[in-house]
């Protein structure tokens, strides 16, 4: 019993010891935790300026419907 708990302990040693070195993932988990660092950051951005774009946008709306109305007298 002792002998095929031993192969069995070496197996899986051997096994994770394997997995341990292996790094055919790592470039993929790189590349995911990128994406969501740039996918947060965007959507951060995006939402503190959601009342920069608004004000920029309502002050061109003034000046062009003050433009127009000095163009149209």
């Amino acid at each position: 019993m002792t002998e095929l708990f031993q192969r069995e302990r070496d197996l899986l040693a051997r096994s994770i010891g394997g997995f341990w070195r292996d790094e055919n993932g790592q470039d993929l988990i790189e590349y995911s935790l990128l994406i969501a660092f740039v996918a947060l950051a965007s959507a951060a951005l995006f939402t503190s300026s959601g009342s920069n774009v608004s004000k920029v946008w309502s002050s061109s709306s003034t000046a062009l419907s003050r433009a127009a109305s000095v163009a149209a007298s």
